[in-house]
């Protein structure tokens, strides 16, 4: 059984990690650039981004590379977040810590581990940049040094995704505001691309072609975050209404199709059987999808960890009209060990500890306390329904402010 490998400030973290509200298989290409870059700055096979929330570790990106999640229990990359610098591992087969992982012992037989920590503004760890190969290997200053670069660009652009995705969560309301800071973030934008221009038309006069192909990519990648941009600019001729673009919007099918996608893999790793369901009737009515994934995510990762091999997972997600305001309700229904009444108190107050799960996983012990305070944050409720081999049954009731129209 792996050890768990938490650093001091889990907490403020997961709270870090949680304010960029990621879907986090939906930007590939808003980084693919930055991956492939990596790679070809460091000489490996393989790069990779990844984000570590408190059960898993998702790759948002890579080189090289084909899968989008690992158990954080089995990722090299919780070492590193623990690190302000950088964390090297030269030869991990003959690391204690890594030898005997299947990424070492079999395919693709990886000897060679370098990351760096993604350091975001209050200087909490959310994820890595990370460079593996098969071939034990060392980088010199110059390559660390752009690799530095790299891995401060990869926090940039989530933060440029966060402000238009906060811009598009609230664009009928404060479209003057929007405006003047979606052309704030054109401006460095725009400045950046001229600069890879210019640089690129130096390095084609001087006949370097690797440095040539280098700016490329960030020229390639910095004109998606500008169309991004433009796109939250649009509006009709007559300048008096800006449609809430459909990115923003969510709804029950949307919501279900994206957690099959992020945890139905977590499931059949454990053989359990994960099952969601919506209501029908109320499937495709609209509402913005602030900080879903993260709750129900927490949520369904905590019940695939409590529940045994065999076992199955139930997911209900509903919307009711209680006194004019829609609640949306997310259930998630496990066939594990259950909960006496103290679990459910520590959890409710939000003082749970680490436990370990029914094959061994690593407990980090604050995905349900992340998830409480969401919650709260959104004016939800959170109610456990469990006794002793029972299972238990974690229920959350949103209030959803309403989709802006057309008129």
């Amino acid at each position: 059984m792996s050890m768990p490998v938490i650093p001091q400030n889990e907490m403020g973290r997961l709270l870090s990690l949680s304010e960029f509200d990621l879907d986090y298989i939906a930007y590939r290409d808003s980084f693919k650039s930055l991956a492939k870059l990596a790679a070809k700055i460091a000489g490996t096979e393989i790069s990779q981004i990844n984000l570590i929330d408190s059960f898993t570790q998702w790759t948002i990106s890579s080189h090289g590379f084909d899968g989008d999640q690992t158990p954080r229990e089995n990722s090299i990359c919780q070492h590193t977040i623990l690190n302000d610098d950088y964390f090297e591992v030269s030869d991990l087969s003959a690391d204690d810590r890594f030898k005997d992982k299947l990424y070492v012992t079999g395919d693709p037989y990886l000897r060679y581990y370098y990351g760096l920590p993604l350091k975001v503004s209050n200087g909490h760890h959310i994820g890595t940049l990370c460079v593996l190969d098969k071939k034990t290997k060392a980088l010199g200053p110059e390559k660390i040094e752009l690799l530095q670069i790299i891995a401060g660009e990869i926090v940039n652009r989530l933060n440029y995704l966060k402000i238009i995705e906060d811009l598009k969560n609230n664009l009928s309301e404060t479209k003057e505001i929007q405006k003047k800071v979606a052309h704030d973030i054109r401006g460095p934008l725009n400045g950046i691309i001229g600069l890879a221009q210019i640089i690129s038309e130096q390095g084609k006069s001087n006949r370097i072609e690797e440095v040539l192909e280098l700016i490329n990519l960030i020229h390639e990648s910095g004109k998606s975050l500008l169309e991004l941009t433009d796109e939250i600019l649009k509006t009709d001729k007559r300048e008096k209404y800006i449609e809430v673009p459909k990115e923003a919007e969510f709804n029950l099918r949307l919501f279900k199709d994206k957690l099959e996608k992020l945890y139905i893999p977590q499931a059949i790793n454990k053989n359990i059987k994960l099952n969601i369901n919506t209501t029908l009737e109320s499937e495709t009515i609209p509402f913005l999808k602030n900080k879903l994934l993260q709750i129900a995510g927490n949520l369904i990762s905590n019940a695939i960890k409590f529940t045994p091999d065999g076992g199955e997972v139930i997911v209900n997600l509903y919307l009711k009209t209680e006194a004019g305001t829609n609640i949306l309700g997310i259930q998630v229904i496990d066939s594990g060990g259950g909960l006496n009444e103290q679990d459910i108190a520590t959890i409710l107050e939000g003082t749970a500890s680490s436990t370990t799960g029914t094959s061994g996983e690593a407990g980090y012990g604050l995905g349900l306390t992340l998830v409480k305070h969401l919650i709260e944050t959104l004016n939800g409720t959170l109610n456990i329904y469990s006794a002793p081999g029972t299972g238990a049954t974690f229920e959350v009731r949103l209030p959803l402010k309403p989709v802006a129209m057309q008129p």
